[in-house]
């Protein structure tokens, strides 16, 4: 029942609220983001979705665009600014996300939607984390968020699919809530945020070079 109705329903609900009551925040931390980085303000990007079907999530924006001399964008530790490491530690640059939970492109609660590359990337079971809405939070951010790996990631997110239920998305919810207070998780070791998922034969080959993950 609450995959059938009840979580879209409380998805869209809440997403509204939570937006008509953050106006003065979104429209702080706008101000502060145009200050300390300048237009554009919100990072668009396209993601897939439920069942893989793409749609564009938007966040406000926490990197600059800075190239090097090549053209090729700088990594992601040289171009996530102050202002943005700030957005991210306290999660504010999520919350223009609530307007896509809203739409209906995401929950609340679910697997986070990655890059579309990534797509032929997965194996089968870590497929399965597109057999649900993504999330702004998801079981697999409130159990190491950025700070572990990415086959971990996707056998935390294969359990939530299997497990989803209204208990369970209160209770991750709580615990997203202790994680924002505290800054738990927000870059995986030796990174910004999160290397690229390169597949899990490649995984191991790739941990050793630093990767991009645009805005991740």
């Amino acid at each position: 029942m609450w995959t059938r109705g009840g979580k879209r329903l409380f998805d869209a609900v809440a997403a509204m609220l939570l937006l008509v009551l953050l106006v003065p925040v979104l429209s702080l931390v706008g101000l502060v983001a145009f200050l300390g980085m300048g237009p554009p303000v919100i990072f668009r990007q396209r993601r897939p979705g439920l069942r893989g079907a793409l749609f564009t999530i938007v966040k406000f924006r926490t990197m600059r665009k800075a190239e090097s001399d090549g053209g090729r964008a700088l990594p992601d530790e040289r171009r996530l600014t102050k202002v943005g490491r700030f957005l991210r530690r306290t999660s504010l640059d999520e919350l223009p996300t609530l307007w896509n939970v809203v739409r209906g492109d995401m929950s609340l609660v679910g697997p986070r939607p990655l890059l579309p590359q990534y797509l032929d990337r997965y194996s089968p079971r870590q497929a399965r984390r597109h057999e649900v809405r993504p999330g702004i939070t998801g079981w697999a951010q409130v159990n190491g968020r950025n700070a572990t790996t990415w086959e971990k990631r996707f056998e935390l997110d294969e359990w939530y699919v299997d497990h989803c239920g209204f208990w369970l998305d209160m209770r991750i919810l709580t615990m997203t809530l202790w994680n924002v207070l505290t800054g738990t998780g927000i870059s995986a070791p030796g990174h910004a945020t999160m290397p690229e998922f390169l597949g899990s034969q490649a995984a191991g080959a790739g941990e050793a070079e630093s990767r991009r993950t645009t805005e991740e």
